[in-house]
């Protein structure tokens, strides 16, 4: 099946169903409990800086075992995994020194997740799996200073975050990605940076993938770190006519489902969630149960807010499957026609007449 056959089913599955997302990366490679060594494999043994908990490296001299994590999301019901490639830009890459082997993370990642993806299809002709490239918001922000003694400093600019943001694009598609996921969006400069990117490459390639868009809530007043509602994320982004917005990490889904319902409200996209399996406790892990987060996400797919769900921080394959059985009984979220006006957004959202 060729990549725009897979898109043309996606288009049509997600009218039908609620898609289901894997779970956490992080959490599963924690598992394996990796040392220094396993992180630098053979290539990067002589490397002069510590890479232990660079897990975008691990695409590089741990391949089996994240193709192995795809697989075992696939085999408790994902319809689409995302690449381990959060990290994987020059900006967060510069922190080990290994700026240079960014591009070729973001393809060798894309491989393995469609490697992954392929031996499912061809296991399940009639449910074809999907590759989300995914593109996270770098470990700076755009609109708010590091340094509290200097509101106007910036330690990055638009046009660095779009060059990053492009050469980790390129590589993805180059890898075999179906879509292009925007994820854990703090700042809403750097993820119109990104978009900036995704769509300067597209124009670039000749190719045009659906775009996916989650943001991620900082704190219970329901803002993110540069102090936007949902509803106003949702205006700032509109412009890039995403396949999907959403939220994800955050807390658990109890304290998020205010913020998603915000978005379902008025997004003339399809909406995705992937909340975290609660907030870490004093020994950093995650309470919720596959059982306690299924039956929350249960009701939320009862109410029609999804379109899309899977899991963040502390989930497991375990959690996907209980998801997946907990929401397949309902229908998807269907799309509002929202009334023609202008809307605007700031920290708050503008909705003129």
């Amino acid at each position: 099946m060729t990549r725009e056959e897979r898109i043309a089913y996606l288009k049509s599955e997600v009218e039908k169903r609620i898609l289901i997302l894997d779970g956490a990366m992080g959490t599963m490679i924690q598992s394996y409990k990796l040392g220094e060594e396993d992180y630098r494999g053979e290539r990067f043994k002589d490397h002069p800086h510590d890479l232990k908990g660079n897990n975008d490296l691990l695409v590089l001299t741990q391949p089996d075992i994240i193709r192995e994590i795809h697989g075992a999301y696939f085999e408790v019901g994902a319809d689409v995994v995302e690449t381990n490639t959060f990290n994987a830009q020059v900006i967060s890459q510069a922190d080990y020194h290994l700026e240079d082997a960014s591009y070729e993370m973001n393809v060798a990642a894309a491989r393995l997740a469609r490697e992954a993806a392929d031996i499912w299809s061809a296991k399940t002709p009639e449910r074809p799996r999907l590759v989300a490239g995914a593109i996270g918001p770098t470990n700076r922000t755009a609109s708010i200073s590091p340094d509290v003694n200097d509101p106007g400093f910036r330690n990055v600019d638009f046009d660095t975050l779009v060059a990053a943001y492009a050469d980790q694009t390129r590589g993805l598609i180059e890898g075999g990605s179906d879509l292009i996921l925007i994820e854990t969006v703090f700042d809403t400069l750097n993820a119109k940076a990104a978009g900036f990117a995704v769509r300067q490459v597209f124009d670039e390639l000749g190719v045009a993938l659906p775009i996916m868009i989650s943001g991620t809530i900082t704190d219970l007043s329901g803002r993110n770190l540069s102090g936007q509602t949902p509803e106003a994320f949702w205006y700032s982004m509109r412009h890039l006519e995403p396949f999907s917005i959403g939220l994800n990490c955050s807390f658990g889904a109890d304290q998020l489902r205010p913020a998603v319902a915000e978005i379902a409200a008025v997004a003339d996209a399809w909406v995705s969630a992937y909340p975290n399996a609660g907030l870490p406790n004093e020994m950093g892990e995650y309470d919720e149960s596959p059982e306690m987060m299924a039956a929350l996400l249960e009701s939320w797919a009862k109410d029609g807010l999804l379109n899309l769900v899977g899991g963040c921080c502390g989930t497991t394959p375990e959690h996907i499957k209980a998801i997946a059985e907990a929401v397949a009984p309902f229908a998807p979220r269907k799309l509002p026609t929202p009334e023609h006006k202008l809307r605007l957004s700031g920290l708050e959202p503008f909705v003129a007449g």
